[in-house]
């Protein structure tokens, strides 16, 4: 297990371990956070743990050509009863995503340090959000870090039914309209299978960041 100093660096992450556990330590600056997201790696911790460095094998994705909206969805999305706009409460979604209940975890990983980085990411122009409102309320969204040809998705939270959905398919319409190349959502769960992500190899998906 490598652990970090002050110096801007990261091991290969063919060192880590199977869980994809590469290092420990460290800190959430700007630079950092950057650095590790252009090379397949993302911070995930507890709040009393130290900070956790992961590039997991295989990688959760979305390919966003293999993207479909459902019928269903489609029929919400004409109904007009959300209105979903980009970057105009990044904390607001945040402070969600931190709160939201997730099945079979008793707190956060979204700790009050994760918040103020991403906050200072996003007024970098870094990390971006998307908001579903409904009748002027807050009820959907979810934020992630912007690489420019492919973004990797952080945490989603919904209040009401299909709000979160609303925002991952506006978020894939934004990004095939600007030619990114995928969208990484990290680490596998049934929810994200059902919107069409998919495991690949690591290294897969470290040949895409570079390229």
């Amino acid at each position: 297990m490598y652990f970090l100093s002050k110096d801007l660096f990261f091991p290969a992450v063919e060192t880590a371990d199977e869980n994809g556990l590469l290092a420990i330590g460290g800190d959430l600056s700007p630079e950092r956070l950057m650095l590790a997201y252009r090379h397949g790696i993302f911070p995930w911790f507890d709040q009393d743990d130290p900070i956790l460095w992961w590039s997991p094998d295989p990688r959760m994705v979305l390919f966003l050509d293999e993207f479909t909206v459902s019928k269903s969805m489609r029929n919400i999305l004409n109904r007009g009863i959300f209105e979903v706009t980009f970057n105009r409460d990044f904390r607001g979604v945040i402070t969600h995503c931190k709160k939201s209940k997730r099945k079979g975890q008793t707190g956060t990983w979204i700790t009050d340090e994760i918040v103020e980085a991403y906050c200072k990411l996003h007024e970098l122009g870094k990390a971006q959000s998307v908001e579903v409102w409904q009748e002027g309320r807050l009820v959907g969204g979810l934020y992630g870090t912007d690489l420019g040809h492919v973004f990797c998705g952080e945490s989603m939270f919904s209040v009401v039914s299909n709000a979160s959905k609303v925002a991952f398919i506006a978020l894939v319409e934004h990004l095939r309209a600007n030619q990114y190349k995928l969208l990484d959502c990290q680490l596998y769960n049934d929810h994200l299978a059902l919107l069409g992500c998919r495991e690949i190899p690591r290294a897969a998906f470290i040949r895409t960041l570079k390229s």
